[in-house]
């Protein structure tokens, strides 16, 4: 297992597979100025699985696929199967918007896919319309019942919680959990990329988000699958969990674990900070295992002890991985 200088054991790698996405959602895109990484320039799936198949035998034991949308890759099925073999790794996870997810459930389910977190921001389709930029709520509730049909567990729906957009939302998408066993976390707005849709007034804390959901009945804490940062939650009666995403007001850079691969090969040490190793360079030209693993380790030891003040990183997060 690898450790980094301050004694945080780092096993969980996020791999964006790609910087496409069939939505345009407020917070990590600009929508008056897009434009995607020409396709040479994305890491092909045997690049990537070099990297994947060192940073296992480093000791990286969960992985999450992310993106843009990483459904809209091209053979992906085919690649989870191959990831789903590796010995060592004991989670294989995705995040998707899963606008995409109802046709591909069940073979992402026979592929090795373990767990799958998706996107929802609201239950309202011309809202969800203005934040993402399509008409496509139907096909994400679609996506969550396919996932639940084909057993995935947990499905975890991932809110980002935007004052005056959808947090007078909170009590309708958190009784998701009531009837159904999804894990809804709310994450705190976060201003991800230079010119990114972000104001200081549009953020509501964990705090405030609880006092919010009292209706629903005492929340008590619960362990959360997974090594995300949420801090989790059920209420009386209720199938599912909630759960709380706190970046801005509950930093959890103590417990970090996590290097983020971006769709062109960058190893970002940490979320907040653009300090990146490039391994691009280094699969493009003969390498060796051993070379991919001495990055890997380089940025492990870039990682920083926490967040430096309010420094937040200049790339759009569909650039980064989600």
């Amino acid at each position: 297992m690898l450790y980094d200088r301050f004694g945080r054991c780092i096993n969980y790698l996020r791999v964006s597979v790609t910087d496409r996405c069939n939505l345009r959602c407020l917070y990590c895109s600009q929508r008056d100025r897009f434009s995607w990484l020409p396709p040479e320039e994305i890491l092909s799936y045997e690049e990537l699985f070099e990297v994947i198949q060192t940073a296992v035998a480093l000791g990286f034991t969960r992985l999450r696929l992310t993106g843009g949308e990483p459904l809209v890759r091209k053979g992906l099925v085919s690649f989870i199967a191959r990831l789903s073999s590796l010995s060592g790794l004991k989670d294989l996870t995705m995040t998707t918007n899963g606008t995409l997810l109802s046709e591909q459930a069940q073979e992402l389910k026979k592929a090795g896919l373990r767990r799958i977190n998706i996107s929802l921001d609201t239950l309202d389709p011309q809202k969800f319309e203005k934040i993402t930029g399509r008409p496509y709520l139907s096909k994400v509730l679609e996506g969550i019942e396919a996932a639940l049909r084909v057993g995935f567990s947990p499905v975890k729906i991932n809110v980002v919680v935007m004052r005056d957009i959808n947090d007078d939302e909170l009590l309708d998408l958190a009784k998701l959990a009531k009837d159904l066993p999804l894990e809804v976390r709310f994450i705190e707005f976060m201003p991800v990329g230079e010119g990114a849709f972000w104001k200081e007034e549009r953020l509501v804390d964990q705090d405030e988000m609880k006092r919010r959901l009292a209706p629903l009945g005492k929340l008590s804490p619960v362990d959360s699958t997974g090594a995300g940062p949420a801090t989790t939650y059920v209420f009386p009666g209720a199938k599912g969990k909630i759960g709380f995403i706190g970046a801005m007001s509950h930093h959890f850079c103590q417990r970090c674990n996590r290097l983020r691969l971006t769709p062109e090969g960058r190893l970002r040490p940490c979320l907040f900070s653009d300090e990146e190793v490039d391994l691009k360079g280094l699969l493009r030209r003969p390498h060796t295992l051993e070379e991919i693993s001495e990055k890997i380790k380089q940025a492990v030891f870039l990682k920083p002890a926490t967040r430096l003040g309010r420094e937040f990183p200049r790339r759009l997060m569909r650039s980064i991985g989600g």
